[in-house]
Protein backbone atom coordinates (compact mmCIF):
# COMPACT_ATOMS: atom_id res chain seq x y z
CA UNK A 1 0.00 0.00 0.00
CA UNK A 2 1.88 3.33 -1.25
CA UNK A 3 -0.56 5.66 -0.68
CA UNK A 4 -2.54 5.37 2.29
CA UNK A 5 -5.77 7.15 2.24
CA UNK A 6 -5.64 10.99 3.28
CA UNK A 7 -8.32 10.21 5.98
CA UNK A 8 -6.67 7.33 7.72
CA UNK A 9 -3.98 10.25 8.80
CA UNK A 10 -4.53 11.63 12.45
CA UNK A 11 -5.65 15.29 12.13
CA UNK A 12 -6.87 14.60 8.76
CA UNK A 13 -10.39 14.88 7.99
CA UNK A 14 -11.74 15.19 11.80
CA UNK A 15 -14.78 16.99 11.09
CA UNK A 16 -15.79 13.84 8.92
CA UNK A 17 -14.53 11.55 11.24
CA UNK A 18 -16.38 12.65 13.79
CA UNK A 19 -20.15 13.19 11.43
CA UNK A 20 -19.61 9.27 11.45
CA UNK A 21 -18.76 9.01 14.84
CA UNK A 22 -21.67 10.78 15.82
CA UNK A 23 -23.88 8.90 13.56
CA UNK A 24 -23.29 5.59 15.13
CA UNK A 25 -23.81 7.16 18.32
CA UNK A 26 -27.13 8.49 17.70
CA UNK A 27 -28.30 4.95 16.14
CA UNK A 28 -26.44 3.49 19.61
CA UNK A 29 -28.55 5.56 21.43
CA UNK A 30 -31.65 4.85 19.56
CA UNK A 31 -31.25 1.05 19.38
CA UNK A 32 -30.53 0.87 23.15
CA UNK A 33 -33.38 2.74 24.27
CA UNK A 34 -35.59 0.81 21.95
CA UNK A 35 -33.61 -2.43 23.49
CA UNK A 36 -34.63 -1.26 27.18
CA UNK A 37 -37.73 -0.32 26.58
CA UNK A 38 -38.57 -3.70 25.15
CA UNK A 39 -36.49 -5.74 27.54
CA UNK A 40 -39.48 -3.53 30.00
CA UNK A 41 -42.55 -4.76 28.31
CA UNK A 42 -41.21 -8.37 27.69
CA UNK A 43 -38.34 -9.34 30.00
CA UNK A 44 -36.45 -11.56 27.22
CA UNK A 45 -32.66 -11.75 28.12
CA UNK A 46 -31.17 -11.11 24.84
CA UNK A 47 -33.28 -7.61 24.88
CA UNK A 48 -31.12 -6.92 28.24
CA UNK A 49 -28.19 -7.70 26.95
CA UNK A 50 -28.22 -5.78 23.50
CA UNK A 51 -29.58 -2.80 25.98
CA UNK A 52 -26.31 -3.36 27.96
CA UNK A 53 -24.34 -3.46 24.51
CA UNK A 54 -25.95 -0.34 23.00
CA UNK A 55 -24.79 1.39 26.00
CA UNK A 56 -21.50 0.44 26.32
CA UNK A 57 -20.86 1.16 22.64
CA UNK A 58 -22.80 4.36 23.19
CA UNK A 59 -20.06 5.49 25.76
CA UNK A 60 -17.16 4.32 23.25
CA UNK A 61 -18.88 6.53 20.33
CA UNK A 62 -18.99 9.41 22.65
CA UNK A 63 -15.24 9.33 23.52
CA UNK A 64 -14.63 9.24 19.72
CA UNK A 65 -17.17 11.73 18.66
CA UNK A 66 -15.58 14.20 21.38
CA UNK A 67 -11.62 13.05 20.66
CA UNK A 68 -12.15 14.79 16.78
CA UNK A 69 -13.68 17.45 18.21
CA UNK A 70 -10.47 18.19 20.37
CA UNK A 71 -8.41 17.96 17.26
CA UNK A 72 -10.90 20.04 15.74
CA UNK A 73 -10.61 22.58 18.38
CA UNK A 74 -6.95 22.19 18.78
CA UNK A 75 -6.57 22.92 14.95
CA UNK A 76 -8.50 25.65 15.10
CA UNK A 77 -7.08 27.66 18.42
CA UNK A 78 -3.34 26.98 16.88
CA UNK A 79 -4.32 28.95 13.17
CA UNK A 80 -7.40 31.50 14.60
CA UNK A 81 -8.20 32.28 10.72
CA UNK A 82 -9.76 30.76 8.66
CA UNK A 83 -8.87 30.43 4.91
CA UNK A 84 -11.45 32.91 3.81
CA UNK A 85 -9.82 35.68 5.16
CA UNK A 86 -12.21 37.19 7.29
CA UNK A 87 -11.24 37.06 11.19
CA UNK A 88 -12.75 35.80 13.53
CA UNK A 89 -15.80 36.65 14.77
CA UNK A 90 -16.65 39.10 12.20
CA UNK A 91 -18.90 39.12 8.62
CA UNK A 92 -17.11 39.60 5.41
CA UNK A 93 -18.08 42.48 4.21
CA UNK A 94 -19.61 42.10 0.30
CA UNK A 95 -19.85 45.25 -1.94
CA UNK A 96 -22.31 44.25 -4.37
CA UNK A 97 -22.52 47.13 -7.07
CA UNK A 98 -25.53 47.26 -9.18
Amino acid sequence: MGNPLNVLKCGSCEGLKASVHGTALGLAVIMGVYNAAAWLRRREQHLAVNAVLYAALTAWERRHVAHHLELIRRRREADPTPSTGATPNRPVAINIAA
